[in-house]
């Protein structure tokens, strides 16, 4: 993909180019989402917000890395949702198909080389680690899902949410920091390099 010529060509006014820079980042950008919303309903409606913002705001796009410019009103338009759930709360947490069936896991993190018992216990850390996760700040779990989740490097995540690199850096040691100890209440589910030893422990 050709991606400065896509966007070029989406400043003038080619929706086609947009469309084929969606394709390319629709998939990071409703990961990021989902980990930060925690529910596959809010954040297909924060990447839907985020696209649409994207493209009234492509002008104001002046270079540099287009991934982090994207991820970063990909995370303001989580936040946004976030904050409109809050003043209007809904009750279920679980992400739904459309046949009502509950989705309790997105398709991303299965594993279809793993056996029916391995498959089970990835499926139930996975579940710990979003739900530590959500127990987040919001400042400390964008940083968490962009490097740790998404593989992006500290200074493409510290462009995406606008943060300097230090302060990027140090809000991923104390995420980190903190998802560990809360997954130590899911003691039996978890590989051994999240599990604190004895001395660690006292």
């Amino acid at each position: 993909m050709d991606e400065t010529a896509l966007i070029q060509d989406a400043l003038d006014g080619n929706l086609d180019a947009f469309n084929g820079l969606v394709l390319h980042y629709q998939d990071l950008a409703y990961n990021v989402a989902y980990r930060i919303m925690g529910e596959s309903g809010a954040a297909g409606d924060a990447t839907q917000e985020a696209f649409i913002s994207a493209y009234e705001k492509l002008a104001q796009y002046h270079g540099g890395s287009f991934k982090a410019w994207l991820l970063r009103i990909v995370t303001n338009a989580c936040y946004d949702e976030l904050r409109r759930r809050q003043r209007q709360p809904v009750t279920s947490l679980k992400p739904e198909l459309n046949d009502g069936d509950v989705l309790e896991d997105p398709y991303w993190i299965k594993d279809p080389s793993a056996n029916p018992e391995e498959r089970i216990e990835q499926r139930e850390l996975q579940k710990a680690i979003q739900a530590c996760i959500n127990e987040l700040d919001e400042k400390f779990k964008t940083v968490l899902v962009l490097v740790d989740v998404e593989g992006l490097d500290y200074e493409t995540a510290a462009e995406a949410v606008g943060t300097p690199l230090g302060t990027v850096k140090s809000r991923l040691a104390r995420a980190r920091e903190r998802v560990q100890g809360c997954l130590q209440g899911f003691w039996e589910l978890l590989p051994d390099l999240f599990r604190l030893n004895d001395e660690e422990a006292v």
